[in-house]
């Protein structure tokens, strides 16, 4: 959204775009206690674990993880963009997150160096690195299973690494398969994403706009039936306020309200059935 239309509606930035600063994420009193319990595992490594449904905020609890995490003295976090890869490319993408550079041919050297660099880091700032992976539920059990191994030594014993994953229901799904058990078993921080409550996406929406610095942009009616339509997901909730907030800018409304709503979203009208008229 251009700055005149942000200007329009007195906006610092679209509150309902997908790219919100930091400052606008709204945090359930949920995620700040699974955010706190995260941060405690600094000391000792191991895996956290974040699922829910398509929409529940399983992202946005990794973005606002990661800037807390990196705002930690001597914090070092790596998020992993490729969860789809192979061995080979897992192993690359792990040197570049952590400065090394790895041959994936040679996959005991390169887990002797992370493993050193991580030791490394640990005796420096008697914390362990992060590795946070959105979208897990797409990596393939073998690679899951070698970041496992990856990330202990002395017989499983010494944790050299705190891993966060997020993933869907399926993720879950293959937690449950004997090949990832072992896995499973060392989840040590749980957070469930549910469908949010209409109570939620309310102040989740009142929590953006007063950060985007126009908080009576909604009506309360609209408020509401953009919560009620929503059905608790905020991805749904998001995409319908900013459908509205365009076709308000287009027609320059002062205000979005519920006759904008079913302007925007009413459904098409039927097809007439047949001709309005037949030849006789």
């Amino acid at each position: 959204m251009n700055r005149k239309l942000l200007s329009l509606y007195g906006l610092k930035w679209n509150p309902f775009a997908p790219d919100l600063p930091d400052e606008a994420l709204y945090v359930t009193p949920r995620a700040e206690a699974f955010f706190w319990r995260v941060e405690q595992l600094a000391g000792e490594g191991g895996f956290a674990l974040v699922t829910g449904e398509v929409g529940t905020g399983k992202s946005v609890t990794l973005r606002i993880l990661a800037e807390r995490l990196s705002a930690q003295r001597d914090a070092k976090v790596g998020a992993l963009t490729r969860p789809q890869a192979g061995l080979p490319d897992f192993y690359r993408e792990m040197g570049d997150l952590f400065g090394i550079e790895l041959r994936p041919s040679n996959r005991w050297g390169g887990t002797k160096a992370l493993r050193e660099k991580w030791q490394s880091h640990i005796d420096a700032a008697v914390s362990r690195p992060w590795l946070i992976i959105d979208e897990a539920q797409e990596m393939a059990p073998n690679v899951l299973s070698e970041l496992r191994l990856l990330a202990s030594a002395r017989l499983d014993s010494h944790l050299l690494l705190t891993v966060v994953l997020a993933g869907d229901v399926r993720l879950l799904e293959r937690f449950r398969s004997e090949e990832l058990l072992p896995l499973a078993s060392r989840v040590r921080v749980r957070l469930g994403l549910e469908r949010a409550s209409a109570e939620e996406l309310s102040a989740c929406l009142h929590h953006g706009l007063a950060k985007a610095g126009a908080p009576k942009l909604l009506t309360p009616e609209l408020t509401a039936t953009l919560c009620e339509h929503a059905a608790g997901n905020y991805r749904s909730l998001m995409n319908m306020a900013d459908e509205m907030l365009a076709l308000a800018a287009q027609r320059e409304a002062r205000q979005l309200d519920e006759k904008l709503f079913f302007e925007a979203f009413a459904p098409p009208p039927q097809a007439a059935e047949g001709k309005s008229g037949r030849r006789k």
